[in-house]
């Protein structure tokens, strides 16, 4: 099974895609999207977006996993930061993929074991859960792949459940014994 973890954010975007066999998990890819300075924020967004998609279609995981909104003192940055969600979550929609969310708080409870663990317990967690050589950076990509991790802790079997549901897309038959109306 593969999970596409994502970590929103307007500044920067963390993206993790992690495949397991149900006992080892592996990375398939990780890292960020990240706009220039002194972008305009609609331009940010569109960016977000075009590289998500690209790298859904390039990855082809089973469902995408995405970390929720949590309290937020500022308004305009939970504003921003919900801006920056919408878009990822309709890249993955887009591409035909189910959506799974998950509070910072079950991811680090998942990773971690903590629901209250520090990012640097986090990120040493997703170090030694995928046998990597040193913690992924960003700090944005090792937060998406807590997120994929956390969907393949929390219910493997739903990913595959949902990825069932959703229609396939349409192939052209190349013969007769593959026509399906």
């Amino acid at each position: 099974m593969r999970v596409f973890g994502i970590d929103p954010g307007s500044e920067r975007t963390g993206y993790g895609c992690v495949e397991s066999d149900g006992s080892r998990h592996s990375v398939v890819l990780c890292g960020a999207i990240a706009a220039p300075p002194r972008t305009a924020f609609p331009d940010r967004l569109m960016q977000i977006h075009r590289g998500l998609a690209a790298l859904l279609a390039q990855c082809r995981p089973d469902c995408v996993a995405v970390e929720s909104l949590f309290y937020s003192v500022n308004a305009r940055s939970a504003l921003k930061l919900g801006h920056a969600r919408g878009v990822a979550v309709l890249a993955a929609v887009e591409a035909g993929l189910p959506v799974f969310e998950h509070t910072p708080a079950e991811v680090k409870r998942a990773v971690a074991g903590y629901g209250r663990a520090e990012k640097p317990q986090v990120q040493h967690m997703v170090k030694l859960l995928l046998g990597l050589a040193s913690v992924p950076t960003p700090h944005d990509a090792a937060d998406a792949l807590a997120v994929a991790i956390c969907q393949l802790h929390a219910a493997p079997p739903a990913c595959a459940r949902a990825a069932a549901r959703m229609p396939a897309p349409a192939k052209a038959a190349t013969s007769w014994r593959h026509y399906r109306p």
